[in-house]
């Protein structure tokens, strides 16, 4: 029996050491996170890199570049000493907006729109503002239109009651004033034509129209065709004797008289993004000037510009209808300007001024895709 019980011991102790050497592949390792003192609430979820915590730093597109500067040019530009000639280009270059594009304007006085584009022909002048007259001209193929600026009511003919002119059908056998070629010349035979006279029936007297003002004073004309500024000192200077007898907005049911930009026909071929340019200047300096909240800053440019005193260059700001650039951009895409300048053209072969067998048609010699090229400034 106590061998029997021995044997059950000996088993046992066997047992039990085996059961102490038995060991795992990889011990266990003690965990370093403390035990939440709520075991079934679920630990904190870490954020995943596609989806970042909203006060995390967002990543930041970079500012595109500004676009560089247009190259620098600098253009000779023709003008005439009144308000309706540097409205606009004064406007442009005081408020900066020439700077933006990058032109430097020189500024050249001249007496008429011929003038300015024989300069033009001769390279002295780049680009030049022109009143109606001029713009048979451009039938003519010696000058482009590469932007409308106003409709002008500028032009008149004025006579000397002392002289016996006391009305247009007075005119007849009379000596007149006026300049060939320019808008003078035009509002005279509008004029003419309204009473049934023509420029046989009167004593045509060619002249500068800087020599009108001396001439009607003088009373060796006894009538003139002439424009603001000159009609302005007239009628003052002879108030009481001088008499108004017509404008160009009597004569609108049958002509109209645009005041444009042009250039040679070679240079707007060879510069079309010069144009364009002075075109943004010109349209943003447009829907500034032709505001009448700022007419008194205008007229004080073109006063300082002219040597003249305020009040001339401000009593011209009727002598126009002064259109915005967006105006002139939307005249130009809807076709009017071309019934404008057509409907000038006629004038012109009614007149004799130019012969319709050899003139151009205005869809060659009105450069409106550049006018609507230039409209991009407004979106």
């Amino acid at each position: 029996m106590k061998k029997i019980l021995v044997i059950i011991l000996t088993l046992s102790l066997l047992a039990t050491l085996a059961a102490c050497n038995t060991t795992t592949d990889q011990p266990e390792k003690p965990s370093d996170t403390p035990t939440s003192s709520a075991p079934d609430s679920p630990s904190p979820a870490s954020p995943s890199p596609a989806s970042p915590s909203p006060d995390s730093p967002q990543p930041t597109t970079p500012d595109e570049p500004d676009p560089p500067p247009p190259d620098p040019v600098t253009l000779n530009v023709a003008y005439m000493p009144n308000y309706a000639a540097l409205w606009a280009v004064l406007t442009g270059i005081e408020m900066g907006y020439f700077a933006e594009q990058g032109i430097t304007i020189n500024l050249f006085e001249f007496a008429d729109g011929p003038t300015e584009i024989a300069a033009m022909e001769s390279g002295s002048i780049d680009v030049a503002y022109i009143g109606p007259g001029a713009h048979r001209l451009c039938s003519t193929g010696n000058a482009s239109i590469f932007l409308l600026q106003q409709l002008g009511n500028a032009d008149c003919v004025i006579g000397l009651a002392s002289r016996g002119v006391n009305s247009l059908d007075d005119l007849a056998g009379k000596t007149v004033a006026y300049a060939s070629g320019t808008s003078s010349e035009a509002i005279l035979n509008l004029a003419l034509a309204s009473v049934g006279l023509t420029m046989d029936d009167i004593i045509a007297y060619d002249m500068d129209t800087s020599n009108m003002v001396t001439a009607m004073i003088s009373g060796s004309v006894d009538a003139c065709a002439t424009w603001s500024p000159n009609s302005l000192v007239i009628l003052e200077q002879l108030k009481g004797d001088a008499v108004k007898f017509c404008s160009n907005v009597d004569f609108s049911d049958i002509s109209v008289s645009p005041a444009s930009w042009v250039c040679t026909p070679t240079y707007a071929v060879d510069n079309a993004d010069i144009l364009v340019r002075f075109i943004k200047a010109l349209y943003k300096a447009m829907d500034y000037g032709s505001q009448e909240a700022n007419f008194e800053q205008v007229a004080t440019w073109v006063a300082k510009q002219c040597g003249a005193d305020f009040d001339v260059a401000f009593n011209q700001r009727g002598d126009g209808e002064w259109h915005t650039g967006k105006q002139v951009l939307a005249k130009a895409q809807d076709g009017t300007l071309y019934a404008y300048y057509a409907l000038q053209q006629q004038g012109f072969f009614n007149s004799g001024a130019v012969d319709p067998a050899t003139a151009l048609a205005v869809e060659d010699f009105v450069l409106t895709n550049l006018m609507i090229e230039a409209g991009s400034i407004y979106g």
